[in-house]
């Protein structure tokens, strides 16, 4: 985790439980979107640090509709805000939206959020175009005395921003997740390497590389960590590794075990080298 100030920390302490209750009365209310813009501008403010009067703007215009908000710093977009009403569930068509703001104005990280729960875009400039969703919070749940909470709100927030936090927590969440990690353990290496133990454990057992595979991808791992885009998103990303390092070298074939030389039969005399050398009689010139 990056090292987070001991200022903002406080600040995070000082502030998500203030706003906690502010959400909490929001939603009993079930204010309008309108009003859930406010609430998530002044927890750009508060708590992520942002100076809401010149780095937060509602002016951004993409294709003739305003993304809700926007925060710029240095005449550069950082973040777009797509905020829902606190009371509406975030869903598919939401997501598009957002993406679809980011991709046209090419920024490439998105917020969507209806005060409560926050998810970050990262949007992929492909042919078409494609998204990683980097993290998922519940701000009523944060508990900002917590690492892993607090790794949260470091990424998105201003200090986060010039430690480049979100492109690190981006790299850590493509590489340390369900799909990866079981693409990994069905990967020719690793079914080899538990063949091998497996051999070891049980000696003389028989066991095929195909057998263990069946196995762990069928009665082992979920099947949702090993089926649909984000397990095959995954798994070609792995063979895309191995394929980077080159051929996998096949194991050496085991050297058979020599006789010991020294033990031969009686019959046969040894020699050492320190004989007397035999005289060569003159007939035998």
């Amino acid at each position: 985790m990056a090292k987070v100030s001991k200022k903002v920390a406080e600040r995070f302490s000082r502030t998500v439980p203030k706003f906690q209750k502010v959400l909490q009365l929001a939603k009993d209310h079930d204010v309008n979107e309108s009003d859930t813009v406010s609430i998530v501008n002044d927890i750009l403010g508060d708590v992520f640090g942002y100076n809401k009067y010149l780095e937060v703007t509602s002016e951004l215009d993409i294709r003739g509709t305003y993304c809700d908000l926007a925060i710029k710093i240095e005449d550069k977009f950082q973040f777009l805000v797509e905020v829902k009403a606190i009371g509406i569930d975030l869903k598919q068509n939401h997501i598009r939206q957002a993406v679809d703001y980011g991709a046209n104005n090419g920024v490439p990280w998105v917020v969507l959020t209806n005060g409560i729960d926050w998810r970050l875009y990262r949007i992929k400039f492909e042919q078409p175009i494609n998204y990683d969703l980097v993290f998922v919070f519940n701000f009523g749940t944060l508990d900002p005395s917590t690492d892993k909470d607090i790794e949260t709100l470091f990424t998105l927030s201003r200090e986060g921003l010039s430690r480049n936090a979100r492109e690190d927590f981006y790299e850590k969440s493509q590489s340390l997740n369900r799909y990866i990690l079981g693409s990994l353990i069905l990967s020719e290496p690793i079914i080899e390497l538990i063949r091998r133990e497996l051999r070891k454990l049980s000696e003389g057992l028989k066991v095929e590389v195909e057998e263990v595979e069946q196995i762990i991808e069928n009665e082992v791992l979920k099947r949702e960590v090993v089926e649909g885009e984000e397990a095959e998103a995954a798994q070609a990303r792995v063979s895309k590794f191995y394929r980077k390092i080159g051929p996998r070298r096949k194991p050496k074939a085991e050297v058979p075990i020599q006789e010991d030389l020294s033990v031969q039969d009686e019959s046969v005399p040894k020699t050492t080298g320190d004989e007397p050398k035999k005289k060569i009689a003159p007939e035998d010139k």
